[in-house]
């Protein structure tokens, strides 16, 4: 597993959702001017969550995007491989070119990879969000959230 910048934007978003004021759906453009990431490419990204059942779009005036199923049960692995080209991920190193040398390093990159998605599938997106939360000294229950009047910050909604 690789976690990408497509991936980190993908968590990033995620958790802004998440995040969000349970009352009205979270909109990409608030995404974007929040976290710097074009509406362009979160629209690739939320078709990709959407296929796998990590988040659900409303369309029309006070529409946009809220999690498909508790924060709880959604982990950090699902949203990784939701937008990640399996194929590219896969992809073995050495330019092709069959050698023990090459053969050694594809298994440890593969024993890497399995690590990583291992430690990202015991990570669910409200453990994150509750551990950083707690950190900051919040300990408001999510995702029951909203923005704060910076737009640089989020605090749980009291």
């Amino acid at each position: 597993m690789k976690l990408s910048t497509k991936g980190r934007y993908a968590v990033t978003a995620v958790m802004a959702v998440a995040l969000g004021d349970s009352s009205r759906p979270v909109t990409l453009a608030q995404i974007s001017e929040e976290q710097g990431i074009s509406i362009s490419y979160l629209e690739q990204i939320f078709a990709r969550l959407r296929q796998h059942n990590l988040v659900k779009g409303t369309r029309g005036p006070g529409g946009g995007y809220c999690l498909y199923r508790e924060a709880e049960s959604i982990r950090i692995s699902d949203i990784v491989t939701a937008v990640e080209d399996q194929e590219r991920v896969q992809r073995p190193v050495g330019n092709g070119q069959a050698n023990k040398r090459n053969e050694q390093i594809n298994a440890m990159w593969n024993d890497l990879s399995g690590s990583i998605r291992e430690c990202l599938s015991r990570i669910t997106i409200a453990q994150l969000l509750r551990r950083n939360l707690e950190g900051l000294g919040e300990t408001e229950e999510l995702p029951h959230a909203k923005k704060t009047a910076t737009g640089s910050s989020w605090i749980p909604t009291r």
